[in-house]
């Protein structure tokens, strides 16, 4: 799953994006509320954590902006300032959800990881299917109890098709979602990840519809 990350205190940007990418995100960068505004606007992300005391542009200003041009984007907020009224103000403009600094790093991944299963209607983060599980907090995998060792790219191929099951993947979403913003997005390559996880998980998890795309059934 892809997510931007809109913050300027570079020493905690690092520790975000580390955590999120441990967790096998892929985590695009903007330091300054310009560049959150654009990258947000013109990229198909899946979530946004949004610092409100950006430069350049403040964070409530980029969402408001993002919300009125029908930006649907799940927004989690970050913000330094104790006041409820801004807290109010920035889910009032469009987030749907807020952190106040200073927050644990873990709490952040725990809402994050929520936030993706609320926004694909995935209650449960364990995904289990004919001897299959995936576990959406940590990116890993087993069948029949037995651990299975995900490349970072499987992972983000085979999470994105779970958040998304029951409904058809085209090559070029799925490049979308796995590769940074500056990235190479070869979507030829999405067929190679394929072939691993059906070698690794078995041949009938993930359906290809010739010409369309990938799915994995909602069961």
């Amino acid at each position: 799953m892809r997510i931007l990350l809109a913050e300027d205190e570079l020493v905690l940007c690092d520790q975000i994006k580390k955590v999120l990418m441990a967790e096998g995100r892929i985590v695009d960068v903007a330091n300054d509320g310009q560049e959150a505004c654009f990258m947000g606007a013109t990229e198909p992300y899946d979530m946004i954590i949004l610092d409100l005391g950006l430069p350049i542009r403040d964070g409530i200003s980029v969402l408001r902006e993002w919300r009125s041009n029908g930006v649907a984007t799940p927004v989690l907020i970050l913000t330094a300032r104790d006041g409820w009224s801004d807290r109010v103000e920035g889910l009032d403009a469009g987030a749907d959800d807020y952190l106040t600094k200073p927050f644990h790093l873990p709490e952040l991944a725990a809402r994050v990881r929520a936030s993706l299963r609320r926004s694909s209607g995935r209650a449960n983060p364990l995904f289990e299917r004919d001897g299959v599980v995936f576990d959406t907090r940590l990116g890993r995998a087993s069948v029949h109890g037995v651990p299975v060792d995900l490349t970072s790219q499987e992972v983000a191929v085979l999470s994105y098709l779970v958040h998304n099951a029951g409904r058809l993947i085209s090559r070029t979403e799925l490049s979308e979602h796995i590769y940074e913003y500056d990235g190479d997005r070869d979507s030829n390559t999405i067929a190679v990840f394929i072939n691993r996880l059906r070698k690794k998980l078995g041949p009938d998890l993930i359906q290809t519809m010739r010409g369309r795309g990938y799915m994995i059934d909602r069961g």
